[in-house]
């Protein structure tokens, strides 16, 4: 897995805090070459302003959306759902955000792979955008499936056919997005030599697919788990959960030993 050691607490001034659809927020905000560093899977803690009666006393971890040193840039998509997305939702171009990170262990790519299929719903989407700039750089072709419950709720596609992705769009409103039907896009996938890797972030369902199709065809996998999280740090265990490592259930903290796991340790 890729690590990055070097982490940074600063105020980043904020560009770009656009609507994207109904549901999704985008965040580009202006900060230093070590946060502008981060790697796909990758999360900071960011403290979010005080809505109006609300206090979001904790920090919320965020998972890059993407990262440009060449610009200092680092960039969130979120959805609006509590008090700490709500004050985020305050903010606007030359406001202050205070950031920790770039945190945790990201996804990592084998130089032996041609081709890796990522699979996401909802805000996972998100997590698994700038891992198509990081594969298409090392000249791997990449397939999305994007999964939502409608489609003007998917976000990510320009992001994956920008680095050059395929993308499959399946929602609920079309009866595409049920487990049966990606299971028969990616055994397609499979077939036809268009898979050597998995990862994913934002289903359990779906995870459990590729988990059956990576045992059945002996594939590696990766995961980014979605996790409550205080501290960010490994501090506070409020992340731990459960995982099989060997036939053992071993507990883990999700800030810290990932938020990326291996795809076949993962447990629902």
């Amino acid at each position: 897995m890729a690590w990055k050691a070097s982490v940074v607490a600063e105020l980043a001034e904020v560009i770009i805090n656009d609507p994207v659809n109904a549901e999704y927020r985008h965040l580009v905000a202006r900060c230093s070459d070590t946060a502008a560093a981060a790697a796909p899977g990758q999360f900071f803690q960011l403290l979010c302003p005080q809505p109006t009666g609300e206090q979001p006393f904790l920090r919320r971890p965020m998972s890059i959306y993407g990262a440009d040193p060449g610009r200092r840039h680092v960039e969130f998509l979120y959805k609006v759902t509590g008090a700490g997305t709500r004050g985020l939702d305050t903010l606007t171009a030359g406001n202050r955000l205070d950031i920790v990170g770039p945190l945790g262990i990201g996804f990592a790519l084998d130089p032996g792979w041609q081709h890796v299929v990522a699979v996401g719903r909802g805000a996972g989407l998100a997590t698994l955008g700038p891992l198509a700039q990081a594969a298409g750089a090392r000249g791997m072709g990449v397939t999305a499936v994007l999964s939502a419950r409608r489609p003007e709720l998917v976000v990510s596609v320009d992001v994956f056919r920008r680095h050059g992705a395929e993308v499959i769009v399946v929602t609920d409103a079309e009866s595409t997005s049920g487990p049966a039907n990606v299971e028969r896009i990616l055994r397609r996938l499979i077939a036809e030599k268009r898979c050597d890797a998995f990862f994913t972030c934002g289903s359990s369902r779906l995870m459990r697919v590729q988990q059956r199709l990576a045992r059945e065809f002996n594939l590696p996998g990766q995961v980014a788990m979605e996790q409550q999280m205080a501290c960010g740090l490994g501090l506070c265990f409020c992340c731990v959960r459960d995982f099989n490592i060997a036939g053992e259930i071993v507990s883990r903290r999700v800030c810290w030993e990932g938020p990326v796991f291996d795809l076949m340790e993962a447990l629902p």
